[in-house]
């Protein structure tokens, strides 16, 4: 088992930056890729970035590159996104998921089917 804790959701104005933090614990952090997920009220969850367990691959939705920075430290079991230019569409309760071990990124980490553990989530409002 992989317990998540997101924090550092909030309110910010529009352009404004954020960093969510999600703290794992349980089973080996760094063999484990992550993924941060959002879902706006009345809207399917949506893939936002993943990282590899090393941290040497990244991927995100074309909705944040160039905004988002996904990152992790395996030392501290900490998987980090800072987001950067917010818009009010970025809007929505921020979930990061863990993997399980194996396999090489591809498309497939963008599906929530892909993610073994989910965090209960933090709110990010951003107002305009």
């Amino acid at each position: 088992q992989v317990q998540l804790v997101e924090s550092g959701g909030g309110l910010v104005q529009a352009g404004g930056s954020l960093r969510l933090s999600c703290a794992a614990s349980g089973r080996t952090f760094s063999n484990f890729a992550m993924g941060w997920f959002r879902q706006a009220p009345g809207k399917e969850r949506e893939f936002v970035a993943t990282i590899s367990w090393s941290g040497g691959s990244t991927y995100y939705a074309d909705s944040v590159k160039g905004r988002f920075t996904i990152s992790r430290t395996n030392a501290k079991n900490t998987v980090y996104l800072q987001m950067n230019s917010l818009k009010p569409e970025d809007t929505a309760v921020y979930y990061c998921a863990a993997r399980s071990p194996g396999g090489v990124l591809n498309s497939s980490w963008t599906k929530v089917r892909s993610y073994d553990y989910w965090g209960q989530g933090t709110q990010v409002t951003v107002s305009s």
